[in-house]
Protein backbone atom coordinates (compact mmCIF):
# COMPACT_ATOMS: atom_id res chain seq x y z
CA UNK A 1 0.00 0.00 0.00
CA UNK A 2 1.53 3.68 -0.57
CA UNK A 3 2.76 4.92 2.15
CA UNK A 4 0.62 7.08 3.67
CA UNK A 5 2.27 8.90 6.62
CA UNK A 6 2.13 12.68 6.04
CA UNK A 7 -2.09 12.33 5.69
CA UNK A 8 -1.82 10.90 9.40
CA UNK A 9 1.18 13.87 10.34
CA UNK A 10 -1.53 15.99 8.97
CA UNK A 11 -4.53 15.21 10.31
CA UNK A 12 -3.56 14.63 13.67
CA UNK A 13 -2.82 18.56 14.05
CA UNK A 14 -6.98 18.81 13.86
CA UNK A 15 -7.67 15.57 15.81
CA UNK A 16 -8.93 17.52 19.00
CA UNK A 17 -10.52 20.37 17.12
CA UNK A 18 -12.82 17.28 15.97
CA UNK A 19 -13.20 15.83 19.07
CA UNK A 20 -14.21 18.82 19.84
CA UNK A 21 -16.76 19.18 17.13
CA UNK A 22 -18.35 16.12 17.75
CA UNK A 23 -18.84 16.34 21.71
CA UNK A 24 -20.24 19.84 20.81
CA UNK A 25 -23.33 18.44 18.64
CA UNK A 26 -23.97 16.00 20.56
CA UNK A 27 -24.20 18.34 23.42
CA UNK A 28 -26.64 21.10 20.97
CA UNK A 29 -28.89 17.52 20.51
CA UNK A 30 -29.31 17.19 24.37
CA UNK A 31 -29.91 20.67 25.13
CA UNK A 32 -32.26 20.55 22.16
CA UNK A 33 -34.26 17.73 24.30
CA UNK A 34 -34.25 19.62 26.91
CA UNK A 35 -35.85 22.68 25.84
CA UNK A 36 -38.38 21.17 23.63
CA UNK A 37 -39.43 18.74 27.07
CA UNK A 38 -40.37 22.14 28.75
CA UNK A 39 -43.20 22.60 25.49
CA UNK A 40 -43.79 19.27 24.90
CA UNK A 41 -44.07 15.98 25.95
CA UNK A 42 -41.16 14.34 27.19
CA UNK A 43 -38.69 13.64 24.06
CA UNK A 44 -38.06 9.95 23.89
CA UNK A 45 -34.90 9.19 25.77
CA UNK A 46 -33.85 6.39 23.50
CA UNK A 47 -33.60 8.56 20.51
CA UNK A 48 -30.62 10.51 22.60
CA UNK A 49 -28.70 7.42 23.06
CA UNK A 50 -29.18 6.48 19.25
CA UNK A 51 -27.79 9.92 18.42
CA UNK A 52 -25.17 9.99 20.70
CA UNK A 53 -23.97 6.54 19.84
CA UNK A 54 -24.38 7.36 15.95
CA UNK A 55 -21.98 10.81 17.25
CA UNK A 56 -19.37 7.95 18.12
CA UNK A 57 -19.33 5.78 15.41
CA UNK A 58 -19.05 8.54 13.28
CA UNK A 59 -16.23 9.86 15.09
CA UNK A 60 -14.25 6.70 15.71
CA UNK A 61 -14.33 6.21 12.09
CA UNK A 62 -12.39 9.31 11.24
CA UNK A 63 -10.33 10.10 14.00
CA UNK A 64 -8.70 7.87 16.93
CA UNK A 65 -6.87 4.66 16.66
CA UNK A 66 -9.39 3.09 13.73
CA UNK A 67 -9.13 5.76 11.27
CA UNK A 68 -5.14 6.15 11.95
CA UNK A 69 -4.85 2.79 10.79
CA UNK A 70 -7.49 2.87 7.73
CA UNK A 71 -4.45 5.25 6.07
CA UNK A 72 -2.57 2.06 5.86
CA UNK A 73 -4.47 -0.70 6.61
CA UNK A 74 -7.63 -1.67 3.78
CA UNK A 75 -9.42 -4.13 6.07
CA UNK A 76 -9.04 -0.91 8.67
CA UNK A 77 -10.97 1.39 6.19
CA UNK A 78 -13.46 -0.83 5.57
CA UNK A 79 -14.52 -1.22 9.27
CA UNK A 80 -14.52 2.92 9.08
CA UNK A 81 -16.24 2.88 6.21
CA UNK A 82 -19.17 0.72 7.80
CA UNK A 83 -19.05 3.01 10.43
CA UNK A 84 -19.35 6.01 8.83
CA UNK A 85 -21.19 5.21 5.88
CA UNK A 86 -23.92 2.89 7.35
CA UNK A 87 -24.09 2.29 11.08
CA UNK A 88 -23.87 5.90 11.92
CA UNK A 89 -26.28 6.85 9.22
CA UNK A 90 -28.91 4.34 10.49
CA UNK A 91 -28.57 5.73 14.34
CA UNK A 92 -28.57 9.44 13.51
CA UNK A 93 -31.36 8.87 11.43
CA UNK A 94 -33.40 6.66 14.47
CA UNK A 95 -32.53 9.83 16.73
CA UNK A 96 -35.02 12.21 14.32
CA UNK A 97 -33.02 15.31 14.54
CA UNK A 98 -35.46 17.03 11.97
CA UNK A 99 -38.21 16.44 14.36
CA UNK A 100 -36.32 17.53 17.48
CA UNK A 101 -35.77 20.91 15.70
CA UNK A 102 -38.67 21.64 14.53
CA UNK A 103 -40.00 21.13 17.97
CA UNK A 104 -37.60 23.68 19.27
CA UNK A 105 -37.10 26.34 17.08
CA UNK A 106 -39.40 29.09 17.60
CA UNK A 107 -42.52 29.14 15.37
CA UNK A 108 -40.55 31.64 12.39
CA UNK A 109 -37.80 29.08 12.51
CA UNK A 110 -39.39 26.18 12.04
CA UNK A 111 -41.20 27.75 9.21
CA UNK A 112 -38.34 28.32 7.56
CA UNK A 113 -36.94 25.14 8.37
CA UNK A 114 -40.44 23.38 6.76
CA UNK A 115 -40.15 25.59 3.96
CA UNK A 116 -36.97 24.02 3.13
CA UNK A 117 -37.38 20.40 4.02
CA UNK A 118 -40.33 21.24 1.37
CA UNK A 119 -37.95 22.64 -1.29
CA UNK A 120 -37.41 21.01 -5.10
CA UNK A 121 -33.88 20.59 -4.18
CA UNK A 122 -34.87 18.34 -1.05
CA UNK A 123 -37.66 16.79 -3.07
CA UNK A 124 -34.85 15.67 -5.72
CA UNK A 125 -32.13 14.23 -2.66
CA UNK A 126 -35.19 12.69 -0.89
CA UNK A 127 -35.92 10.57 -3.72
CA UNK A 128 -34.40 6.96 -2.68
CA UNK A 129 -33.22 6.20 -7.07
CA UNK A 130 -30.89 9.52 -6.53
CA UNK A 131 -29.92 8.35 -2.97
CA UNK A 132 -29.51 5.15 -3.54
CA UNK A 133 -27.25 6.11 -6.65
CA UNK A 134 -25.17 9.25 -4.70
CA UNK A 135 -24.51 6.08 -2.02
CA UNK A 136 -23.63 2.59 -4.16
CA UNK A 137 -22.30 4.55 -6.94
CA UNK A 138 -20.15 6.64 -5.51
CA UNK A 139 -19.19 3.25 -3.67
CA UNK A 140 -18.14 1.91 -7.59
CA UNK A 141 -16.11 4.75 -8.15
CA UNK A 142 -14.21 4.90 -5.11
CA UNK A 143 -12.72 1.62 -5.29
CA UNK A 144 -12.92 0.69 -9.08
CA UNK A 145 -11.22 3.66 -10.36
CA UNK A 146 -7.97 4.78 -8.82
CA UNK A 147 -9.42 7.37 -6.49
CA UNK A 148 -9.41 5.36 -3.59
CA UNK A 149 -5.39 5.58 -4.11
CA UNK A 150 -5.27 9.49 -4.68
CA UNK A 151 -7.31 10.49 -1.92
CA UNK A 152 -4.86 7.99 0.49
CA UNK A 153 -2.36 11.18 -1.31
CA UNK A 154 -4.17 14.65 -0.50
CA UNK A 155 -5.47 15.66 2.87
CA UNK A 156 -8.39 17.41 1.40
CA UNK A 157 -9.65 14.64 -0.79
CA UNK A 158 -9.27 12.58 1.84
CA UNK A 159 -12.04 14.52 3.74
CA UNK A 160 -14.46 15.09 0.66
CA UNK A 161 -14.69 11.43 0.07
CA UNK A 162 -15.82 10.40 3.80
CA UNK A 163 -17.98 13.79 3.83
CA UNK A 164 -19.27 11.68 0.74
CA UNK A 165 -19.88 8.40 2.42
CA UNK A 166 -21.58 10.01 5.30
CA UNK A 167 -23.78 12.11 3.72
CA UNK A 168 -24.90 9.63 1.06
CA UNK A 169 -25.30 6.68 3.40
CA UNK A 170 -27.39 9.31 5.97
CA UNK A 171 -29.61 10.68 2.48
CA UNK A 172 -29.91 6.72 1.76
CA UNK A 173 -31.03 5.35 4.86
CA UNK A 174 -33.64 8.71 5.61
CA UNK A 175 -35.04 7.60 2.09
CA UNK A 176 -35.37 4.09 3.21
CA UNK A 177 -37.10 4.58 6.48
CA UNK A 178 -39.10 7.51 7.59
CA UNK A 179 -38.26 8.35 11.08
CA UNK A 180 -38.18 12.20 10.79
CA UNK A 181 -40.83 15.10 9.02
CA UNK A 182 -40.86 14.10 5.47
CA UNK A 183 -42.55 16.09 2.97
CA UNK A 184 -41.55 13.87 0.11
CA UNK A 185 -42.79 10.22 0.66
CA UNK A 186 -42.51 7.52 -1.64
CA UNK A 187 -44.23 4.05 -1.19
CA UNK A 188 -43.22 1.27 0.95
CA UNK A 189 -43.19 -0.84 -2.29
CA UNK A 190 -40.81 1.81 -4.39
CA UNK A 191 -38.89 1.80 -1.54
CA UNK A 192 -38.42 -1.91 -1.54
CA UNK A 193 -37.92 -2.58 -4.76
CA UNK A 194 -34.49 -0.09 -4.92
CA UNK A 195 -33.24 -1.32 -1.38
CA UNK A 196 -33.05 -4.61 -2.60
CA UNK A 197 -31.40 -3.29 -6.25
CA UNK A 198 -28.64 -1.35 -3.80
CA UNK A 199 -28.56 -4.19 -1.83
CA UNK A 200 -27.32 -6.43 -4.79
CA UNK A 201 -25.25 -3.61 -6.01
CA UNK A 202 -23.43 -3.38 -2.53
CA UNK A 203 -22.65 -7.01 -2.74
CA UNK A 204 -21.66 -7.31 -5.78
CA UNK A 205 -18.86 -4.40 -5.03
CA UNK A 206 -17.57 -6.03 -2.10
CA UNK A 207 -17.24 -9.25 -3.97
CA UNK A 208 -15.40 -7.37 -6.91
CA UNK A 209 -12.96 -5.48 -4.05
CA UNK A 210 -12.08 -9.21 -3.52
CA UNK A 211 -11.06 -10.06 -6.68
CA UNK A 212 -9.78 -7.38 -7.85
CA UNK A 213 -8.35 -5.32 -4.94
CA UNK A 214 -8.23 -1.32 -5.34
CA UNK A 215 -5.33 1.04 -6.27
CA UNK A 216 -2.30 0.30 -3.73
CA UNK A 217 -3.79 -2.24 -1.79
CA UNK A 218 -2.31 -5.43 -0.95
CA UNK A 219 -4.80 -8.89 -2.26
CA UNK A 220 -4.66 -9.88 1.25
CA UNK A 221 -6.48 -6.90 2.47
CA UNK A 222 -8.47 -6.80 -0.27
CA UNK A 223 -9.96 -10.40 0.69
CA UNK A 224 -10.56 -9.07 4.36
CA UNK A 225 -11.99 -6.20 3.50
CA UNK A 226 -14.29 -7.54 0.81
CA UNK A 227 -15.37 -10.18 3.37
CA UNK A 228 -15.87 -7.58 5.63
CA UNK A 229 -17.77 -5.68 3.54
CA UNK A 230 -19.80 -8.50 2.27
CA UNK A 231 -20.88 -9.80 5.57
CA UNK A 232 -21.27 -7.05 8.10
CA UNK A 233 -22.96 -4.89 5.53
CA UNK A 234 -25.64 -7.02 5.10
CA UNK A 235 -25.88 -7.58 8.68
CA UNK A 236 -26.61 -3.63 8.67
CA UNK A 237 -28.90 -3.64 5.98
CA UNK A 238 -30.69 -6.50 7.99
CA UNK A 239 -31.15 -4.07 10.48
CA UNK A 240 -32.39 -1.61 7.96
CA UNK A 241 -34.69 -4.40 6.02
CA UNK A 242 -36.25 -4.94 9.28
CA UNK A 243 -37.10 -1.50 10.37
CA UNK A 244 -38.39 -1.22 7.01
CA UNK A 245 -40.87 -3.76 6.89
CA UNK A 246 -42.05 -3.09 10.38
CA UNK A 247 -43.15 -0.43 9.42
CA UNK A 248 -44.92 -1.46 6.24
CA UNK A 249 -46.66 -3.80 8.09
CA UNK A 250 -48.01 -0.51 11.07
CA UNK A 251 -48.91 1.17 7.93
CA UNK A 252 -51.29 -1.21 6.72
CA UNK A 253 -52.46 -3.31 9.33
CA UNK A 254 -55.92 -3.77 9.75
CA UNK A 255 -57.73 -1.34 11.82
CA UNK A 256 -58.87 -3.01 15.29
CA UNK A 257 -62.97 -2.30 15.62
CA UNK A 258 -63.70 -0.17 18.51
CA UNK A 259 -65.09 -2.12 21.13
CA UNK A 260 -68.97 -2.52 21.46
Amino acid sequence: MHSNGHIHENGAGIEPILWILFALVSVMYIAAGVVSNRRYKKWPLYRTFFWILGIICAAFAIIGPIANRAHMDFTAHMVGHLLLGMIAPILLVLAAPISLALRTLDVPSARRLSKVLKSWPLRILSNPILASALNIGGLWILYTTGLYGVMQQNVLLHALVHFHVFIAGYLFTASMIYMDTSPHRFSFMFRAIVFAISLAGHDILSKYIYAHPPSGVTKEQAESGGMIMYYAGDAIDLALICILFYQWFKATRPKESLAL
